[in-house]
């Protein structure tokens, strides 16, 4: 069975996402639920997505583990993953980890691009790694099973919280920095202990991490995860697209000024990227993954390899996590 699975979502949710998705034949996305919600905030938006569970039942549902993805390929269906985006909505309560899990959440980066109470985010200038809290809330995901992100983290903490986790953790949407400098690309260093450690990479088609931005072409974006073999297995790549459409540019603004500035953080380095950047031709929505599926045969992969890269990796990954 092949599965296809994109790791790293926030769009505008709706009934035409949700379809476009189905038409894409997706059986799991990632969805982001939160950026700097607190507990009580993020329990607004997990009642939004009960409704949108309800109402659109005939495209989605939500997943909790593998079987629940079997079970979107056997009906027809998209299975959504709930993830955290920033560890804003633990606060500075350990015991919320446990909560949010038995709600669905089964990823939760450590930071959003800002020093958080557990880690670095790639946007600071001294990356003092991971914290003491850092250390509990990694101990305590690993136990009640909710994975440990560090795709907008800096070096130091990333390669501590690779350290520290007793399980395997994920950049679930990000890309190389040798092909793009991106500031929260990462470095073969990373990388290559991801995997060591039996972790994964998803990478991301948000035009900032791409080279060329939205000019980029699939030829070089699959020349890229070409490359990127001789730092990781090819049974340890995805795709974490970093679909953000739908979207009016206010909520680009929102997700990089949060509550914590009175100031406009433009983010990815300059006010030249102010709003969401269009999304490269090949990838204007999910149904992309047609592309990608090509442009990584012209590259050189067979087709188990593509199969496990466009999803089966991260099926195979998220058993690991099954409780």
């Amino acid at each position: 069975m092949n599965y296809k699975i994109d790791n790293l979502q926030y769009c505008n949710w709706s009934k035409e996402i949700f379809e476009i998705n189905h038409e894409a034949k997706l059986d799991a996305v990632h969805a982001t639920i939160c950026y700097h919600e607190d507990f009580d905030e993020l329990q607004i938006n997990i009642e939004q997505w009960k409704k949108y569970f309800e109402d659109y039942s005939s495209l989605i549902f939500q997943g909790f583990n593998s079987q629940d993805i079997e079970k979107a390929k056997q009906e027809n269906k998209t299975a959504v993953f709930f993830g955290l985006q920033n560890c804003s909505p633990i606060e500075d309560n350990i015991d919320y980890v446990e909560i949010l899990k038995k709600q669905g959440v089964l990823f939760m980066q450590l930071t959003y691009n800002n020093q958080s109470l557990l880690a670095t985010g790639c946007y600071e200038k001294k990356d003092t790694g991971i914290t003491r809290m850092g250390r509990e809330v990694i101990k305590e995901m690993n136990r009640v099973g909710m994975i440990v992100d560090m795709s907008h983290s800096a070096e130091l903490s990333t390669l501590e919280a690779i350290e520290i986790s007793q399980e395997p953790i994920v950049v679930s949407h990000a890309n190389p920095s040798f092909w793009h400098q991106g500031l929260r690309n990462k470095s073969d260093t990373v990388i290559k202990e991801l995997n060591n450690s039996g972790g994964m990479i998803g990478f991301s088609i948000y035009p900032h991490h791409l080279k060329g931005a939205e000019n980029c072409s699939v030829e070089s974006f699959c020349e890229m995860i070409a490359k990127t073999t001789d730092l990781i297995s090819t049974k340890q790549m995805g795709i974490g697209s970093d679909l953000c459409i739908r979207h009016p540019d206010t909520v680009v603004e929102w997700m990089r000024n949060g509550t914590w500035t009175k100031t406009k953080d433009f983010g990815e380095g300059s006010a030249d990227n102010a709003g969401f950047p269009p999304q490269p031709s090949w990838f204007e929505d999910a149904r992309g993954f047609h592309n990608l599926d090509q442009g990584l045969e012209k590259v050189g992969f067979n087709e188990i390899e593509r199969n496990n890269i466009l999803g089966n990796n991260w099926y195979n990954f998220y058993k690991k996590f099954d409780q």
